[in-house]
């Protein structure tokens, strides 16, 4: 699925979900926070990657980050629960250009970022619940492919997620041929 954002066929989350009744939708509102678009790209899907991580960007920066030498995102979103904190940011704009440079079609956050005017100058697609200049600690701790759960989502890596406008929708199975 690399390259899916210049050469995917159109989406739209309600049609897809019409399509497909029994994909996952993410509430519009977790104990009072929204998710909202910081990337410079509003729509966006690929398979999950899933990090599990409070106030500590170690896992995020190390999956996003590849210096350029594999592209071992293809296509993929980094789904990331950081227990809806908003004390501090687990992306900024140095580790989203990793992103882009390692070919991730996407960044969910559940927590916030920083850097926010050059995120949406960005070619990723990046939600989050909002955002904070406060940078988050580094510890080496965060699990990464494991179950995680917020806004009625049970997700797991290799599960696809999809992110427009109206929401975000998640299956077990891609929805788009």
């Amino acid at each position: 699925m690399s390259d899916n954002n210049e050469n995917k066929k159109a989406f739209v989350t309600c049609d897809l979900l019409d399509a497909h009744p029994n994909a996952q939708v993410c509430l519009p509102n977790i104990e009072g926070k929204s998710f909202q678009n910081f990337g410079g790209k509003d729509r966006f899907y690929g398979e999950i990657v899933t990090v599990k991580c409070f106030e500590d960007n170690s896992q995020v920066k190390a999956l996003l980050n590849s210096n350029g030498k594999d592209k071992q995102g293809q296509g993929k979103v980094l789904v990331v629960d950081g227990g809806g904190s908003m004390r501090c940011a687990l992306l900024g704009d140095m580790i989203a250009q990793s992103a882009i440079d390692n070919d991730w079609a996407g960044v969910v956050i559940y927590g916030c970022v920083r850097d926010v005017d050059d995120l949406a100058k960005m070619d990723i697609g990046i939600k989050a619940l909002g955002c904070i200049p406060r940078k988050s600690t580094r510890r080496d701790e965060g699990q990464v492919n494991i179950k995680i759960c917020f806004g009625d989502l049970t997700l797991n890596s290799g599960m696809f997620l999809y992110a427009d406008n109206n929401g975000i929708i998640a299956s077990h199975t891609p929805l788009l041929g």
